[in-house]
């Protein structure tokens, strides 16, 4: 097995009570921990945290949005990890959401693609140590140059789901990262992005409760998959026809019921359940089609969510 990630911290642990988790975490068979920002904690304290409990994970954020955060202080906040975390932190970026940067944050979402292009040109030269003047499509920058420069090159990574971003991660950055795809869907994302490292949140409900399952993975799918950018994305990956009487529910305000319209196969594709052994199995086979790195976003099952993180490690 190569790398192997998990999502933190968990829902419903306290991040404190994380200590003793990861610093088993390499022992175990992990060599990832990434975080999330939605509106739960923010993707870097978690992370600062992480790196004073295990000095053998890499850490990794999974996104921290371009326009949240202006470009200088999102510099200087990579360059601080990278340095208490002594090398071991990967920057992962995207252009997040319209509700997350818009409507939670008030800051205009516009032209995501070219927001998150020029922060990934920008990010590689300030990180370089270089001083940054310079006018980019989205935003300018006069005279930036970072006081601590790290000592370890960031690597830094795009969120990505169809073409046009996949193949600019390929191109300008270290990899893509990516989430909401079915394992078999792997092949032709991996084909789209050309080189650099791929890693995929893939999320996992560790029960056989069949029925509970579905019906977490019905609430998630609709909620996310109705978000234009991976609503395109199940469209180009095919998945369009069968999403289409969900987007429709949704779209006239049923969001109870545009849930119940989600076939099964879709929920089983997108969301691995199952019992313990299974699920590992099931993440394996996302790394065995082509992801570098997958990471198991550890869905709630009412089980303890630490022994479960535990107990979906390679090594167990």
């Amino acid at each position: 097995m190569g790398r192997w990630g998990i999502t933190l911290p968990l829902t419903g642990v306290p991040v404190l009570d994380h200590r003793a988790l990861v610093a088993e975490l390499a022992d175990l068979g992990y060599t990832d921990v990434w975080s999330a920002e939605t509106a739960g904690t923010d993707a870097f304290t978690p992370l600062a945290l992480a790196a004073q409990w295990s000095d053998r994970v890499r850490l990794g954020t999974a996104i921290a949005p371009v326009y949240t955060r202006g470009p200088a202080t999102l510099a200087m906040t990579a360059a601080t990890l990278a340095e208490v975390s002594g090398g071991r932190f990967v920057l992962g970026i995207g252009s997040s959401s319209p509700v997350i940067v818009q409507r939670w944050n008030s800051v205009p979402f516009e032209e995501p693609f070219k927001r998150t292009r020029d922060t990934l040109r920008f990010l590689k030269a300030a990180l370089a140590g270089e001083k940054v003047t310079e006018e980019y499509e989205t935003f300018s920058v006069r005279g930036f140059k970072l006081e601590r420069t790290p000592e370890h090159r960031v690597p830094i990574m795009l969120a990505a789901l169809r073409p046009g971003m996949l193949r600019l991660a390929g191109r300008e950055a270290d990899g893509a990262i990516t989430n909401w795809l079915g394992a078999d869907d792997v092949p032709k994302v991996r084909a789209e992005m050309g080189g650099g490292e791929l890693a995929a949140r893939i999320f996992v409900c560790p029960t056989e409760d069949v029925d509970a399952a579905r019906a977490l993975g019905r609430m998630l799918i609709s909620t996310y998959l109705t978000v234009p950018a991976y609503a395109a994305f199940h469209d180009w990956l095919g998945r369009g026809e069968a999403l289409r009487p969900m987007h429709e529910a949704w779209a006239a305000g049923d969001r109870r019921g545009a849930g119940a319209l989600i076939p099964d196969e879709v929920v089983d594709a997108l969301v691995v359940h199952g019992s313990v052994d299974e699920c590992r199995a099931r993440v394996a086979k996302y790394a065995s089609n082509g992801v570098d790195t997958p990471v198991i976003a550890l869905l709630p099952t009412g089980a303890d969510q630490l022994d479960l993180a535990r107990a979906l490690a390679p090594g167990a």
